[in-house]
Order: structure tokens, then sequence, then C-alpha cells
């Protein structure tokens, strides 16, 4: 009988780390049952995991299918959105104001990025890597610029699908809020590559997952899973991300900058929220819910397995210790524990509050470690400004 791991033994670390990647990819897309999720995520899984499209080093095209939803009666259409949309212009804000001239050392242990037990040593060392405290600061200081920098290509995503959005959505109020929005996420853009290649001089490629998630949904037609698919899991996780590295800093440049940041995004999330709650309950069918709501649970675990850093791994441990080793190493480190928990801390209640997390799906959520988040506050009852004091407190 076919022995995998036997096999493995007699190859030499580069095909064992190919072959990892083949059957993370390979098990990957078997575990989704829905086949019309399949078919959604599938192609895009071929191009960002198979063909790796976001590193081929020349611009992506994707080939983008919607309907733009006009109204030329202007209709005051969704009371909540008014009240968002006042706050998103009150809440605008310039890049410049930010405190630019401070200096960034990135690796500096007196004002470190990230804490410096953010990273499992210990497995490091037992894998035979072996690091001196000069060495450990820069291995922080790329994990830390890979963040930001799979930060900075998600807001891309954010940028495009606002714009496709703020077209499609078919509330009137939705439009006038979604302009704000495209508003946002070039900001933002503008912040993270500016502090990226002005202040740590390190920008990384697109990670393949996240690659595959903003590839499905551009390619989309339906505007309520564009609408499922950034504003609720990208831009949720994004929210929760963002926090932990915000409450983990010592630098101020990127405190400032993350804190303005989570206050725009409490917003995006919050009118994913109002857009998605009614519709989902009282528009879709049964069929077309569940639907939905296997493609949430597939992309979170997406995003779970989005934050392995294999890029960092490439740059740091290939041929010193396995793909698999790495993934285990990751897995188990504090920061990234943490990571995750705020992360889905974040996505999960506002997953339960649009009516995506049925009791059919639940299961597959407690299998995925996922439910222990089920109960916390949903977006609409948590704004940015409470996210920033809750931070803070803690």
């Amino acid at each position: 009988m076919f022995d995998l791991k036997t096999v493995n033994r007699f190859l030499p670390g580069r095909y064992r780390d190919r072959i990892d990647e083949a059957v993370e990819t390979l098990s990957l897309l078997r575990e989704i049952r829905d086949p019309r999720v399949l078919l959604s995520l599938g192609p895009s899984g071929v191009r960002g995991l198979v063909w790796k499209r976001g590193k081929q080093g020349v611009p992506s095209k994707v080939q983008a299918s919607h309907s733009a939803h006009f109204d030329f009666t202007y209709p005051a259409d969704h009371p909540e959105m008014q009240v968002l949309y006042q706050r998103a212009k009150q809440g605008q804000w310039d890049a410049d104001m930010l405190p630019w001239q401070i200096s960034v050392d990135p690796e500096n242990p007196e004002v470190p990025l990230i804490p410096e037990d953010f990273i499992g040593w210990d497995d490091l060392h037992v894998a035979g890597i072996r690091l001196s405290d000069k060495e450990r600061q820069r291995l922080l200081y790329s994990v830390t610029a890979w963040m930001l920098s799979q930060f900075l290509h998600g807001e891309q995503g954010a940028l495009f699908a606002a714009a496709q959005v703020t077209e499609a959505v078919q509330f009137f109020d939705g439009k006038l809020y979604g302009a704000t929005q495209v508003m946002d996420e070039g900001r933002h853009v503008e912040v993270f590559h500016r502090y990226l290649t002005q202040k740590l001089g390190k920008l990384y490629q697109v990670n393949d997952n996240l690659f595959v998630i903003i590839d499905a949904l551009m390619a989309d037609s339906r505007w309520d899973l564009k609408f499922l698919g950034m504003q609720i899991m990208v831009e949720g996780l994004a929210l929760g991300a963002f926090g932990v590295v915000y409450k983990l800093t010592k630098e101020p440049l990127l405190k400032q900058l993350l804190k303005m940041v989570i206050q725009d995004e409490a917003r995006h999330v919050h009118y994913g929220v109002l857009a998605l709650r009614d519709h989902i309950k009282n528009e879709l069918s049964e069929s077309e819910r569940q639907e939905r709501e296997d493609w949430a649970l597939e992309v979170a675990l997406l995003m779970r397995n989005r934050f392995m850093a294999y890029e960092v791994f490439e740059e740091w441990a290939e041929g010193t210790m396995s793909r698999e080793q790495w993934r285990q190493m990751v897995s188990r480190a504090p920061g990234m524990v943490q990571f995750r928990r705020v992360m889905f801390s974040r996505l999960i209640p506002n997953l339960r509050e649009i009516g995506l997390m049925s009791p059919r799906i639940l299961p597959r959520y407690e299998q995925a470690g996922l439910m222990q988040y089920f109960t916390g506050l949903a977006a609409d009852k948590l704004s940015g400004e409470d996210l920033v004091r809750s931070l803070d407190s803690n």
C-alpha cells in the first residue's frame, strides 16, 4: 500500500515541501462539500494556489461580472445606513495627519514592532534554527512586514470590492455610504504602502490563500456574495487582526495608523451586517441561504490557513525545517494563537447576526474549533471607538 510519509523520508527536503504544499491544497479543496461553493471557489483556487497568479510579478487581470443597480427616484430607503453615512462623512481623515516624521527602526528591541514572545522560538530551536538576539529581531521584523503586507493586499481587494458593491447594492442609502468606503479603502492602501516602503523597507507578495478569496469575490456576479465575502469575511477578520497588532506594538506611528484604520473598518463591517441581515433572512430561498452559509465556512477556513506565513518560511527556514514543521510552529506560536482568537471573535458573531449559522452548519464550526466565539457582539453593537477603548483597557 502506498504510504506518502514513508516515501517522503527518502526525498530531499525541497521535494517533501512541494508535496506537502500540493497535499494541503488538495485537502482544502476536497473539504468543500457543496458543489456550488466548489464551482465558486474552485477556479480561483487553481489560479491562486496552483498557478500562483498573485506571485507572477505582473498585474493580475480578473474578469468581473455584475449588474449595476440604478434608481433614478433616489429613495431614502434605509434609515440605519443614513446614520452610518453621516458617521462616515464625519470620520474622514487625511493620511498626512499621521506622525510620519517618527523614525522607525524595525530591528530596535527597545521599540518592538511586535513582542518577542509572538513567535515559537522553542519549535524553531528543535527544528535546528538557532538565532542570535539580532537575528531574532530581524525575524520579528520579517513577520511584521509580512502581516502588514497582507493587510495592504487585502485593502486593495477591499477597494475594488467596495467600488463594485457601490454599483450593485440595492439600497440607495447604501450607495451613498459605499462611496465613503471606497475613499476609506484608498486611504488604507496609501497608509499601509507608505509605512511598508518608507518605514520598513520591505514588502511581501500577496499570500496565495488571500489571492484566492479576492479573485473569487471580484469574479462573482452576485452583489450579496461580494458583500458577504468582503464586508463580513475579509473586513471582519482584518478588524480583529488590526486590533491584535495595535494592542501589541510599541511603535507609535504604527499604533496611530492602526487606530485610525480600525475606526474605519468597524463602520465597514457594520455596513455589511445592515445590508445582509434582512436580505439573507427574508429575500433568499433556503437553498440560496445554505449555499452562502457553506461559502462563508469555506472562506473562514481559507482565512485561518492564510496565516501560516509560508512566504516568511521560504525566506528564513526552507531547507532547514520542513514546511510541516513550520506550519506546526505557526499554529502554536503565542502571537498567532492570539491572532486567530481575536480575528474569529470579530467574524463569528457577524455570521450569526446575518443568519448564516443555522443548526445545520454549527457542527462544522465546532469541528473547526470556532464555536467558542458564537456569543460575542456583532458589528452593529460595537463601534470603532468602543473597539479602540477595549484594546487600550486590556
